[in-house]
Formats: structure tokens, sequence, C-alpha cells
């Protein structure tokens, strides 16, 4: 029949079965198994009559038998097979089963009878899938892996679906394999089998369908925990091997090896023809009566036996079960193994969610006591799941796993179990890998008031770790571990930092390209992927619960505070409670009523239960209220008392005082009583029986009490406190028994042995009952034993789920980073520093500094100045180039690092910017030193002569690479080192070197050529690309470390600096607002560095600023901009402050380069310029002043366009420039000259027309400026000009006046009216104000000073040469330029009056020259009214001086003059008195020397003034109105009145006589003054009468005539002695003799005799009839003059002729 090509007949099925069959007959023992032989032959026969259905869906259970009643017969013998326990018979069996199985011949759902269907026997196919476990029990290990592999075959075919219990069978099969084999590759086998039955069945779960495709288990991932030792040589890979060739049968592909032993009809259809076949039912695996699908109940079911199977412990008899051990270890692989393949549904429903909760937790809580070291590794790789994919929905069991698992490992630093704390370190690092975990972490526990701030303490362990055990102090770990636990330590720091920064890169990243949405929309995306097995889960799916929300940064900030605080508060009041309570109530975090802190001391974790019970004790007021309101919260209805007054004290320990627990106790029992009114009859017997209850509480559990408290002394210790009455003895009996067996004790009461900082952290976190009962138990005792406290923990879950804070947080903003760095940063930095500094380890120190370029990434974007300059510093500090001695290959790496922190994050360094640069400098600083290069000093030292040159080439370094004993003090101090902060090396330090340190120094050197000068200059170059606040904090950093190199004082370096003008010109093409930052920074530099006292640095800086504004001047700059004047105002500063002439010079020679080469570029920098030849100008060098100017001519004369083309500023610029010129004292060449200049350019202004316009007045007054006016070009000059006219220098006043009067009269015909009025007020008054000014104020001052002769300097006035030419060229300018300037005739005649009544008589003759010269020019084009203005100044001048001259005057009459023939004796006769009369006399005569100077100057002036208007009238009488000559007559009128006063100062004149015949000087001539006024006087009238008739009747001259004649005759009369009638006093006796005059009235009367016989010419020249009207009056005195005395016979000859010719007539007449 074997050879039979038909063996099976032609169903599909039959292929299979037939061979198969035929080797079990051959095999099997005929007479032992008669009946397997009859049922197989039996079968043969019947498969070789069946037909092969062609329906698929006929079919079933095998394919291609349509007939179930077929199915179970041609089954039966292999199931007889398999029964028959005969291994040659059992293979054949097993291998027909696989076959089945793997080809997808049978169809069918698969599942044990249920208990009550007894009716229905179980299906062939689960019979035979039951005998295939059974055979198991053989013992042959090639049975064993047959088994194995039909039942995986059997779980994988997608033809089957395996459900309930038969599925279990399976598993339990496997399982029973793994645990009772002895062969390691079976039990591997098994195990591999296990693992990929479940990630196939789970695979299932999630697509609910057994149509998935799944991943072939690895084996070698497998034994990463447990069975490591059953691996027999190649026992992995023959494993893999055979899960995979199960794995990977394709079905209804049926190999060649089954093709040729089948030998008719068609092969089997393919697997998507067979969908139709096995029907939707299966495929989708069904719907249960649940609601669920079969599939997913049935994986529920499996998981939840698992997590029972997990939580199986030994039994006391048996406390070392391996196998249960074993088999627990193997139920939290396959759970791994589950949650690692776990998909959405496990998120999103919520049976699946509820048995990861219920179970899984459970069995992670219950195990976690082991200190089975793989049960441990499983547990935190299943944890590890939690924190992946469920921390959304297990916030809470997160909340207490990590601390149970993670932290308590971590934090152990003194003892812990090395593989332990290796795992945890471990799992640590794969969590930090995923940025999203951390960050969740930080928010959602670190952010959470009720729960444990998980990140901080897990970056706090990681530094306990990282700094190894404290010194002194007892550990178990070798040297070898604690490195180990070091390195691994960092490095979970470093993912966790890097982790932060690939968070926030990705955020940013997403914030750029995708502008935020509203919160509620903003989902984040949470990327994680874990050995390749999954791809980025979705926000969505990571979070889908409804207790998940997204939350800003500031709320999170909030809450972050909120408990921050309240772990303050919490500290406080553990140290002292009113503080912590005070300070509570006042942060607002409770209310400030005894309810309200009583709340807070009931609920808060982490209260020292001591501190409450001391503070429940206080007897002050507000303490009581709050103890009071603390027990009042207590509900004691129905409870026992010991029970009550148990649950009472569970939350505080009773304080230690009898008075304290007194108060306590009594408010408990008038709380209990109120709670339970018929327990006691009052609430006394409460109280007096809750105390009894303490002291037999500390009496029972107290060690120290020897003798115990029995329960006869219990009861009759209370007897009669009931009122009187005894307690029922049962009562007080049970009470007693429950006290002395269950001690009354806190929540938080602990014996297990921990340090106070971790029972702190525990009890602030609520952690200290779970680890309390977990911890003490021993090694295998199960915690699941205590159901009591499992309900609690899965209460305390529940409680904490459905709390608002705990939702789940998702964050996008990025600023949740700075709290997140507040917390860790200061544990990296001490935990990379501190490795980086004790550790040589190439591992460690690179992932230190990896751990730094991290840190400082973070920092520095985040803009946390204070954490990134920590970190840079560090690292900076680490480079140890500043002790190059002591360098090694780390701190190379240093360097590198820091090099790369620079290129990497150079835009967010700011300040660090000068760490990083302050390294290179000192980087580049040992490059040429170990090139032997000469040090910056040796050319920066001043050195003049060709000897000093020759020996700096000789002294030159050789390369220090090549010789290591070189003695040089660059050398020398650099090997002796020096600290980081230091400007220089070794500055403090001396003494020689040995050779060892300094061939040390070389090979450190070498180590330094790791690192070229690419990577250095790179960083400079790069600058180009750095933003624009980078660039300008990267500038600053590089000024000042270049300004620390240049103020060396042994070692002044110039490296810094050459950057500087490198990244200045790599930069000079940025914008221009962020250039002109930068340039003020530069700016500022070059200023302070060029002021430098060092020569030769501050050379170097001019000429690289030379160099960048030469490259910056290339470049074109638009009108209106300012920006060459900011970029060349550090040459205007340095110029303007520098002390050196070298300095001084060298600017003037590099600004004259600049612009003359570059002068078609220069715009605004024109101002910068001529501001530096300003400075020169007034240099006190002659070679600088000399250079500067020879510059500024040939700006001048041929650039002169490019000066007026730009701003009108700049030309005034150069004016100014060149006014200062003028004031040159080395050259009066240069001063002549630069005048010259000004005039040069006055013709150049109006050679290019610029010209100023009329300017345009609109109808409400105001003035429109014309765009194309060039009035300011002018302005300035004349200006200038103006202002030099009071120069010192007569050479330069007079040339400034010659030629500013000469541009006004050559280029005057250009300028409108409205610049001439600007002229005449701003350029030419001002010159002959301020002339005007000084005289006025050296007048005033004279007058008030009378002593003093002249405060002011030789040149502060005009002398009269500068005087005459100033007048004659204002005169020439009016009377040329009449026309447009009539409308300031006043302000000329003015001016001139000025200097006519000025003290001095060369100003004044100057004044009444050009007053001549003016009136003559113009006489006949003046009209009455421009007259009259000319003879009111005058009348003004004449005026003005007599009241402050008066007021001289009258300072004579406070001074006494003494006699000039007693001086001398009452100086002999009164010398003994000392010099104080002597003094007072001399001033007295000083005074009146005073006196009669300014006399005599008044009088000339006065005078002056009517010889002015005397010539006036005599020119130009014709043209005068009669109001005019009337102004004439008040003048000649006041003046000869103001001379009369004056004589008739009698006591004056005496003492001013006796002063100038003491001092021998000439007296003033009053009497010639008030004769000559007078005599002019009546000239002029009389003139007027003979003259001009007309105009002497309309003034009634005639009269004036009369009166003036009367006057001069009083006056004479009174100087003979004599009155006239009309003056003689009433009553006063009539004298009858005449006493002879003296010399002095002679004299005086022979003065005043030619005026006397001119006003008697005058009368007797009247006419009859006028003589007659004035006769009454003049002939009393014409008889007083014939009694008189005469000096000359002239007068009497007068009067004779007036009697004969005037007066005799008269009387004839009568």
């Amino acid at each position: 029949m074997s050879g039979s090509p038909t063996l099976g007949g032609p169903s599909r099925c039959g292929w299979v079965l037939g061979p198969s069959l035929d080797k079990i007959i051959k095999n099997v023992a005929w007479r032992k198994h008669s009946h397997l032989v009859t049922a197989c032959k039996s079968t043969l026969d019947k498969l070789e009559n069946l037909p092969d259905s062609p329906d698929p869906a006929s079919c079933s259970p095998l394919y291609g038998i349509s007939d179930p009643s077929d199915t179970e017969f041609v089954l039966q013998p292999l199931i007889l097979a398999l029964d028959s326990a005969y291994p040659k018979v059992v293979e054949p069996a097993l291998d027909c089963a696989f076959r089945l199985f793997s080809l997808g011949l049978i169809r069918c759902e698969i599942d044990r009878p249920s208990s009550d269907a007894n009716d229905r026997s179980p299906s062939p196919i689960f019979r035979l899938v039951d005998s295939v476990c059974k055979c198991t029990g053989l013992g042959d290990e090639a049975i064993e892996l047959a088994v194995l592999k039909v039942l995986l075959s059997a779980v994988r075919s997608s033809s089957v679906l395996i459900r309930g219990d038969c599925l279990l069978h399976i598993v339990r099969t496997c399982y029973n394999v793994y645990l009772g084999g002895v062969n390691g590759t079976n039990q591997i086998c098994a195990k591999s089998v296990l693992a990929q039955m479940m990630i196939i069945i789970f695979t299932r779960v999630e697509e609910d369908s057994v149509q998935v495709n799944v991943r072939t288990v690895s084996v070698a991932e497998l034994l990463e925990f447990a069975d490591r030792n059953l691996n027999e040589g190649s026992s992995v890979q023959v494993v893999q091997n055979f899960v995979n060739e199960v794995v990977e049968v394709k079905e209804g592909f049926l190999g060649t090896k089954l093709l040729a032993e089948l030998q008719n009809g068609n092969p089997p259809k393919s697997e998507t023809d067979e969908k139709g076949a096995l029907g939707n039912e299966i495929l989708s695996g069904g719907v249960d009566s649940s609601g669920s699908s079969k599939i997913r109940e049935d994986g529920f079911m499996l998981f939840k036996n698992l997590c029972k199977l997990s939580m199986k412990f030994s039994s006391q008899e048996h406390p070392d079960d391996q196998i249960l051990l074993r088999g627990k270890t193997l139920s939290l692989e396959l759970l791994k193994v589950i949650m690692d393949i776990a998909g959405p549904i496990w998120r999103t429903d919520e049976r699946f969610l509820n048995a990861i909760k219920q179970y899984l937790c459970l069995s992670v809580l219950k195990n976690s006591a082991l200190s089975v070291m793989t049960i441990f590794q499983l547990l935190c790789s299943i944890f590890k799941s939690f924190l992946s994919k469920f921390r959304p929905a297990l916030k809470a069991e997160i909340g207490i796993f990590f601390p149970m698992l993670i932290l308590r490992v971590l934090e152990n630093v003194l003892q812990p179990s090395f593989l332990q704390k290796m795992t945890v370190l471990n799992l640590l690092e794969k969590i930090s890998q995923d940025s999203q975990i951390i960050v969740d972490i930080f928010v959602n526990y670190d952010c959470d008031v009720d729960s444990p701030n998980i990140f901080e303490r897990t970056v706090n362990g990681l530094l306990k770790t990282a700094l190894g055990p404290p010194p002194g102090s007892t550990t178990t770990l070798s040297s070898a571990q604690d490195i180990t636990f070091r390195i691994e330590s960092v490095k979970c720091l470093v993912r966790i930092i890097k982790s932060m920064g690939t968070w926030m890169d990705q955020q940013l990243r997403i914030g750029d390209f995708y502008p935020p949405k509203s919160s509620d929309k903003n989902l984040t995306e949470c990327h994680l992927t874990f050995n390749g097995e999954e791809g980025p889960i979705s926000e969505y799916e990571m979070h889908p619960e409804a207790n998940s929300e997204i939350s800003d940064a500031a709320t999170l900030e909030q809450r972050r505070t909120y408990k921050l605080e309240l772990q303050k508060g919490v500290s406080l009041f553990n140290r002292k409670p009113s503080k912590g309570i005070d300070f509570v109530i006042s942060t607002k975090k409770i209310g400030s009523s005894p309810e309200a802190v009583a709340c807070f001391l009931k609920n808060t974790a982490g209260l020292n239960e001591n501190m409450i019970g001391d503070y429940l004790g206080e007897r002050e007021e507000f303490p009581l209220k709050v103890m009071h309101a603390y027990v009042d919260s207590f509900n004691f209805d129905g409870m026992d008392f010991g029970e009550a007054i148990r649950f009472f004290l569970r939350g505080f320990r009773l304080p230690g005082e009898a008075q304290k627990i007194d108060r306590i106790m009594e408010k408990f029992a008038e709380r209990y009583c109120k709670c339970n009114p018929n327990s006691f009859t009052s609430a006394d017997t409460a109280y007096v029986l809750a105390y009894s209850v303490i002291m037999l509480n500390t009496d029972a559990h107290n060690s120290m009490v020897k003798d115990k408290m029995t329960k006869a002394d219990f009861i009759r210790n209370n007897r009669g406190i009931d009122d009187g009455k005894d307690l029922p003895e049962e009562y007080l009996g049970t009470l007693y028994d429950q006290i002395v067996k269950n001690e009354i004790k806190m929540n938080a009461d602990s014996s297990a042995p921990q340090s106070r900082q971790a029972n702190s952290l525990n009890k602030l976190l609520g952690l200290d009952g779970i680890l309390n009962l977990v911890w003490k138990q021993t090694e295998e005792k199960p915690v699941g034993a205590n159901g009591v406290f499992i309900r609690h923990i899965q209460e305390q879950f529940k409680a904490k789920s459905g709390k608002s804070e705990s939702f789940y947080h998702a964050v996008t903003d990025v600023s949740i980073l700075r709290f997140m760095v507040e917390v860790c940063w200061g544990p990296m930095l001490a935990a990379f520093s501190v490795t980086l500094d004790q550790s040589d380890d190439k591992a460690a120190t690179s992932q230190c500094l990896q751990g730094f370029r991290h840190a400082v990434h973070v920092t520095a974007v985040m803009g946390m100045q204070t954490q990134r300059d920590a970190f840079v510093t560090t690292v900076a500090k680490f480079t140890y180039l500043h002790c190059a001695a002591d360098m090694r290959q780390k701190n190379v790496d240093a360097v590198k690092a820091i090099i790369s922190i620079a290129i990497e994050d150079g835009n967010y360094l700011q300040e660090a910017w000068e760490h990083v640069l302050t390294c290179l400098s000192r980087f580049e600083h040992l490059q040429l030193l170990g090139e032997g290069a000469p040090p910056d000093a040796s050319f920066l030292a001043v050195s003049n002569t060709e000897t000093d040159e020759k020996m700096l080439k000789s002294t030159g370094f050789p390369s220090l690479k090549k010789k290591g004993t070189l003695q040089n003090p660059a050398v020398a101090a650099v090997v002796r080192g020096g600290s980081y902060d230091s400007t220089s090396t070794g500055v403090n330090s001396s003494g020689l070197v040995t050779p060892e340190q300094i061939n040390n120094f070389i090979l450190n050197l070498n180590l330094l050529d790791q690192i070229g000068n690419f990577e250095l200059n790179h960083i400079f170059a790069h600058s180009q690309r750095l933003n624009s606040e980078a660039i300008v904090a990267f500038v600053k950093a590089l000024c000042k470390v270049s300004m620390s190199e240049l103020q060396s004082p042994t070692d002044p370096r110039v490296f810094s600096l050459t950057k500087i003008v490198e990244v200045a010109h790599y930069n000079m093409n940025r914008i221009r607002l962020v250039w002109s930052r930068i340039w003020s920074v530069l700016s500022d530099f070059f200023v302070l560095v060029g002021l430098s006292e060092n020569l030769s640095v501050a050379i170097f800086v001019m000429d690289s600023l030379r160099q960048l504004a030469m490259k910056f001047l290339e470049r074109e700059e638009l009108a209106n901009y300012n920006f060459q004047n900011e970029f060349l105002r550090p040459f205007v500063i340095v110029m303007q402050k520098s002390s050196s002439a070298e300095i001084r010079e060298l600017i003037v020679r590099c600004i004259s380069q600049m612009v003359l080469s570059r002068v078609s570029n220069v715009k605004s920098g024109w101002k910068s310029v001529f501001m530096v030849f300003t400075a020169a100008a007034a240099d006190k060098r002659k070679n600088i002043v000399l250079l500067a100017f020879e510059t500024m001519e040939k700006i001048v004369r041929e650039y002169f366009p490019y000066i007026t083309e730009t701003e009108t500023v700049t030309f005034t610029d150069c004016v100014r420039c060149l006014i200062t010129f003028t004031n040159s004292s080395f050259n009066s060449d240069v001063s002549l000259n630069a005048i010259a200049f000004l005039r040069f350019c006055a013709v150049k202004l109006a050679d290019e027309s610029f010209i100023p316009i009329e300017n345009h007045v609109t109808s409400d007054g105001q003035t429109i400026m014309d765009k194309d006016d060039h009035m300011s070009f002018w302005v300035p000059l004349l200006t200038g000009l103006s202002k030099l006219t009071s120069d010192s220098r007569s050479a330069i006043r007079k040339g400034a006046l010659e030629v500013l009067f000469n541009i006004l009269k050559d280029h005057g015909h250009l300028f409108p009216q409205s610049f001439w009025n600007k002229v005449i007020n701003s350029v030419v008054l001002p010159i002959f104000s301020s002339v005007s000014d000084k005289k006025e104020t050296q007048i005033n001052d004279d007058q008030c000073s009378p002593i003093s002769t002249s405060h002011h300097p030789e040149g502060s006035t005009w002398d009269s040469e500068t005087i005459a030419v100033a007048v004659q060229c204002l005169v020439d300018l009016f009377v040329n330029f009449f026309s447009v300037l009539r409308s300031q005739l006043s302000t000329v005649v003015l001016i001139l009056a000025g200097f006519i009544k000025s003290p001095g008589q060369g100003p004044a003759n100057n004044g009444v020259a050009a007053l001549m010269r003016l009136a003559g020019d113009l006489g006949d084009r003046l009209s009455e009214d421009e007259w009259g203005g000319i003879f009111l100044a005058l009348k003004e001048a004449a005026s003005a001086s007599i009241p402050r001259f008066l007021k001289l005057v009258r300072t004579v009459d406070r001074i006494e003059v003494p006699d000039n023939s007693n001086s001398y004796n009452d100086s002999e006769i009164y010398s003994d008195n000392g010099l104080v009369n002597e003094d007072s006399e001399d001033d007295n005569l000083q005074t009146a020397a005073y006196v009669v100077s300014r006399m005599k100057s008044h009088v000339a002036s006065q005078l002056l003034i009517i010889q002015v208007i005397t010539d006036l009238f005599k020119m130009h009488q014709q043209s005068l109105s009669s109001g005019n000559v009337k102004i004439l007559i008040d003048i000649f009128s006041s003046v000869a009145s103001h001379a009369h006063q004056l004589n008739s100062e009698t006591a004056v004149q005496g003492k001013l006589q006796r002063a100038c015949s003491i001092l021998e000087i000439s007296e003033p001539p009053i009497v010639h003054f008030e004769n000559e006024s007078h005599q002019n006087y009546l000239n002029f009238l009389h003139d007027l009468l003979v003259n001009n008739l007309s105009l002497s009747e309309d003034l009634n001259i005639e009269l004036q005539v009369v009166l003036v004649c009367e006057k001069v005759l009083q006056i004479y009369l009174e100087c003979s002695g004599l009155q006239s009638v009309q003056q003689k006093p009433a009553g006063r006796p009539e004298l009858h003799w005449i006493l002879p005059l003296g010399s002095v009235k002679k004299e005086e009367l022979a003065a005043r005799t030619p005026l006397v016989v001119s006003a008697l010419r005058v009368l007797s020249g009247l006419e009859g009839d006028s003589f007659q009207r004035y006769a009454s009056r003049l002939f009393p005195l014409l008889v007083d003059l014939i009694r008189s005395e005469h000096s000359s016979r002239e007068i009497q000859h007068v009067l004779s002729y007036m009697f004969e010719s005037c007066i005799g007539p008269i009387m004839m007449k009568l």
C-alpha cells in the first residue's frame, strides 16, 4: 500500500493522512496495538473511497471531506496512535498532525465542551489536540519537540481558531515542557514557542482577526534575563530555526517533498481562496455572548491567567520551590512579550486597560518584594512598557512603582545590589532616550502636588551614584563596580539632557513650520520606538482617556510653584510648626480658619507626626481651636472605643507632655460621646478610659517596661470611672486584649532601616505604608498574602484617578524646560564636573563632555543665562589651557567640545562667548609657543634702533617641540601656570622651571596638534552665520578678551585684536541696523585701546581701525545717512583725548590717506574727518598742525564739490575746522591762510551757484523754506569770520574783518533781502555788539570798582586801528548796499554812536569820521525820519552816560583829600599811628585820580557829540526839518545844562583840585567844558536866528538866544563874586564893598571872558525892537557886569558899545 501511487485516496487530507497511517502500520506492534492497525487500515480504505470536495465551505473540519462523521473516522487512528505512548508510533502521528495544521487542512474552531454539555462529546480536532498535549508525558526529547511543533503550528494556523480552555491547555502543555524538561534545548524551545504563541495570539487580539502578519520571536532576546545557562552550544540557533520553520510555513503551499508523495489531484488552493471556505466567523473570530469578539475574549482570558500564574508564591512548607519560581519567571517573561507588542487596543479598550491595572499591576506589586534578580529585571522591563505606552492611563500606578522599583535601588549608594542597580541604570538609560517620557514624567509628577518628584529624585539619585559613596563610609561595592556605576549614571544624565534638547528642538521646529493652534486642537506628538518593534505612537493613541489634557506652561508653572511652596511649608512645619502654619496661610495655600488648618494637618502628606501632635497640644488660642476642629473632623459614629481611638491616633503621634495629652484626650472624649451618646454616662468616663488606653498601649509595647500591666490591673485601674460605677469587665477585658495584641500606632510607623532623607521623601510621597509592607517581607514571602494591603493599594489608585489632579498633562510649550533645567542643572553640573576631574577613562570623559554640550544647548536656547554660563565656564576650566603643563587628553577633548559648542550653539551663547574666546586665545598662545614664534610683546616693545631689531631677530625662540631645555620668561610663565580667571599666566609666580616640567609641557603641546588652525579660525569665519543678537554678543566678548590680552602687564598679545578685524570684515555686509550695533561695540573698544598707555598697542589698534575704515569706505553711502560718521568716530575721540603725539599724528595721517584715496565715497564721514582736523588744528605739536592743514588745503582746493554735495552740516564742519586753524599759535601763515581759504570757500559757493533764495511767507505768517535754498552754506562761513573778529591777535582780527566784508561786498548782490537781514543780525551786529558790550562792561566794572584800572586782558577789546577798519568796512558796506540795507540804518547809526560815546579818544574819533562819511555819502538820499533817527541816536549817546557819570562823581563826596600844604606835616606828626591813615589816603587819592580821568573822558565825549551835530548841521542844514532842528537844540541844551551842573559841584572840584595837586596831574577841564558847550549852543542858535528866519520864528529862536545869553552872563557874574538883582536872596544885607579876586578866580574869569564877549555881541546884534523886549531882563545883568572885576578890557569895550548902541536909543525914546 505504501508503494501505491494513490495512497490516501483523492481527498486533500488523504494526501497527508495516507502516508502517515502507512508509516504507523509499519512501526506499530501488531499484537500489542491490533486495534490501532485495524483502525489505520480501515481509514486507508475509507480514504480511497472518499471523494475530494471542491467546495471549501462544506469542508469541515478537514479540507476535502464534507461529511463530519467521515472526519471523525479518518482522525480516529491518528488519535489512537498518539494515545499509544509508543514513540515510534507517536512520532509519525505528530508529524501528520503538524502537516494537517501547517498546511491549513484543519479548518474549525477548537474549544473544550462546557461541563453542562454532557450529551455532546468532544470534537475530533479537540481530542486530537488533547492527545498531542498528552504526548509530552512520554519523556522523550524528540517527542517533546514534535509536540511543541504541532501546538505552535496549530496556534499559528489562520484556519483554526483555538479558544478558551483549549488554548489554555496548549499553553499549559508548553509551560510544563519548560518546567519539567531536562533537556536545555527543549526548555528554550518551549519558552520560545510560548513567546511566539503570545505574539501570534495578541497580534490577532490587536487586529481582531486571525489573518495577521506576525513577527518571529528572537530567541536570543528571550534569554536576556533568564535561562542563559540552558544554552548548550548552538541551542539558540537550533531553536530559532525551529520556530522560523513553523512560523514561516505558508498555508496552502505543499512542499516539493510532499508533492512527490502525492499521486493525483490538484494542489490545494491558496490562502486567499480559502477565506471563503473558512467563513467570516472564523476569520474574524466571531462574537461571543458578552459582545466582545472571541479572539479578544480569549486573549483577555489568557492575559489574566498569566498574571495570576505570575502571582503564585511558594508555601511556607516549601519556601524554596524552584519550579514555582521558574514558572513565575516564565509568566513574567510572557507578560513582558505581550506588553512589548501591545498596541492601541490596550490603550483604547477599557477592558484590557483595566486588566493591566487589576492584574498586571498587582502582579508587579506582589513580585516587587522578591529579591530574585531575574524577576526584578522582568519587572523593570514591564515597567518600561508602562512608561512607554500606558503612562497616561497608569499615572497613579507609575507614581507608586517608580519609587518602589527604580528610586529605591537608585538612591541606595552604600550597599546596593550590583545587578539590581545596573538593571535600573540600564532601564533609566533606555527611558531617557525618549524625550517625551522625560518631559511627561516631570510635567505629571514633579508638577503635581499629590505625586512624587520623580524627575528630581531620579536626577539626584544619578548624581549620588555618579559621585560614589561618601568618603569614609562603608560600602559593599568593589572599586570596579563603583566605577561602572559612575560611568553608567553619567551616561543616564547625558541621555536625559540630550533628550531634553531633542524635545526642545522638535517643538521649536514644529513651531517654526506650523503655527500654534488653539489649545484644544494642539495635540503633542510622542514618537516612541522600542527595539524597532513599533513606529511612532500618535498623541491620540497615547492619551485616549478622558482624563488626559493639553496643558500650557503657565498652568504647569503655577502648579509647580504651588507644589514647591507647599513643600517649603511642610519643611518649615517639621522644624517649627507655628512658622509652617503661618507660611502656608500667608502664601494662601490654606485658609486662615482653624478648620482649614485642621484639614491641612489631617490630609497633607509629609508632615512630621510628632510635630502635628505637639502643635495640636499647644494651649494658645489658635492651636487650641485647630485641635478642636481637627478632632471634630472625625466621625466615630458606631465605632467601638478601642477602634475609635486607634482610628483617631493614626494621623499623629501624641506629644510627650502630659498636659498636651490631657487636652487632646479631653476633646477626643467629648467628640466620641457626641457621636455615640449612649456609650458612656458622661464624657468624663470616655476621657479617663482614653487616658488608660494610652497608658496601656505604652506599657504593653514599650520594651523598656519590664513589669507589664495585666488585665486585672487594667480592670482595677478603671474601677468607678463611669460616674462612680464600674464598666463591664468583659468590655474592659476585650479592650485590653485588643490593645495588647495590636499596638495602636500611626499608619506611617516603620521599623525598616531607612535613612532620614528616604523616610521624609517616602512620607511626602505617601509611600510609607507600601514600602513598609513590601520591603519588610522575607526574600520569598508573598506580599500577595496580605489581601487587605492589596485592596488598600487598589483603593488608593482609584482615589487618585478620581482626583482632578490625576489628569494626565501633555505640554508642547518648550518653556516647561526651564523648570526642568532648574531641577537638574545643579546635579548634572556636579556629576559631569566631578567625573571629568577625577576620571581619565576615555568613555567617561567623553560622556561628560557630551553632557556639557547638550546642557549648554538646552540652557542657551532657553535663555537661562546663569545655568548656561555655569556649564560653559566649567568646560572652559577643564580645558586646562591656563595651566598647560597639567594637560591630558581629556583636556584636549574639552577644547574640542568648547569649539563644538561655539559652532553649534553660537546663536545662544551671549555673555558665555567670553569664556569660549578666552580658551581660543590661550590655545593660540600655546600654539605659538610650541612653534617657537616670538611673543607679541616683542613686536609691541618700543625699539627704534637697528640694534634692537637685530637683537630681536637673534633672540627668536626655537620650536619648543624640538628643544625642551629652553628657559625664557614666556615659556616659564606658561609652564608654571595660573588660575583660570587670571589675565596672564604665571604673573605672580617666579623661579625657574625644571627640564622635566618643560618636557611634559612639550608633550602636552603635541596633544594640541589634534586641533588644527582650521577649527580655530572656523569659529571666527562662522561668525557671519550668527544671528543679529548673537553677533553683537560675540563681538562684545571678543573685545573684552582682546582687552584682557592687551592689558597684560607682562605679555600683551594681539590675537583677539586681529580677529576683531577679521570678524568685522566678515560681517561688514550685514544689514545696517545690525552692523550699527556691532560697530557701536567695536567703536568703544577701539577708543579704549587707542587711548592705552602702551604706545605700541595703541598704534597697532589705530592701524587696524584704518584697515577696517579703508575697507568700509569702499562701500557707497546714500545721502542723509550717518554711518560713515559713526564708523570714523573712534578716530575723532582718540584724537581729542589721546595724550600721545605719535597717536595723534598717526590718526591725522590715516585720515588723510583714507580721505584722499576714497574721497568720492565719503559722505557723512566728512564730519568725522573735519572733527579730526579740528582737533589737530588745536594741537600743541606744530608738525601735527601743519600736516592736518596740508590735507585741509588739498581738500578745500581740489575736492570742494564733495563737501557741498552732502549735508550742509559738512560744510559747517569744514568752516569750523578752518576757523580752528586760524587759532594756531605756531605759525601766523597758517592762521592767515585759513582765513584766506574761508574766502576761497565763499568764492566756490558763489561759483557753484550755492545762492540763498528768498523765502516765501504764507498768509498766516509762516515762512516756507525752499529746498534749493543754500543759506545754510553761507551762514556758518560768515558767522565764523564774524567770531574771528574778536580774536586777540590784531592781524587775525583785521584779516577776518577784511575777508568778511570783502565777501559781503563781492557777493552781496547775490543775497536776497531776507538773507541780508540775517547777515546783519547774526554776522555784522555781533561784531560790534561784542566790542560795545566789552566797553560797557569795562565802564560798569570801572564804576563799581573805581580803584581798579582794568579787569580785561590785553587784546580783549579792539585797538584803534581795528576799530577804524571795522567802522570803515561797515560804512562802505552800508553805502554800497544802501538800497537793500536801508532798513538797518538805525542799527548802523547806533553802532557808530556807541563808538562816539566810548571813553577812548580813538574809537570816538573813528566813530565821528564814520558817521560823517555815512552822512556825507547818503545825505541827499536820507529822509526826514532817517535824519531824525541819526540825531536821536546822538541825543541818546549824549544823555546815556550822564547818570552813570554823575553816580561816579558822587563817590568823591565819600572821600577825604588832604590839603597839599598839610599833608607832609601831618604825616610827620602822626607817623606813630602806623600805616592805617596812609593806606586810606592812598586809596582816596587813587579814587580821585580815577574820577578825574573819567571826567576828562566824559567831557571829551560830550564835546565830540556837540562837534558832530554842529558839523552835520552845517553840511546838511538845508535837508533838516524843524523837528530835527528841535532835536539838535535839545542836545545842545542838555549838554550845556549838564556842563553847568558839573561846574556847580564846588566841593567835588575842590577835592579833585587838591588830589590833582598832590598827584601832580592836570585838572579836569570842567570850565572849558561849560564854556564850549554854551559857546556851541549860542553859535547854533545865533546861526539859526540869522540865516533861517522862518525856522527861527517857528521855534522862537530869539527867546532861546536871549535865555542862553542871560545864562552865560549869570554864570560869569557868579564867578566874579556878584549876583544879579534877580538872584539876590531876600533879606540879605547889601554889600557896600568888594574884595579883590584871587588868582584862581581871575584865571576862570579869563577863561569865561570869550564866551561873555560872544554873548554880549549876540545881544547887541539884536534888532532894536527885539532888544527892547528883553531890555528889562538884561539891564540888571549889564549893570552888574560894569561893577564886576574883569581880567580883560574886552568886556568893557563890548559893554560900552551896547550901552551906546542899544541902551542909549531906548533911553532916548523915553
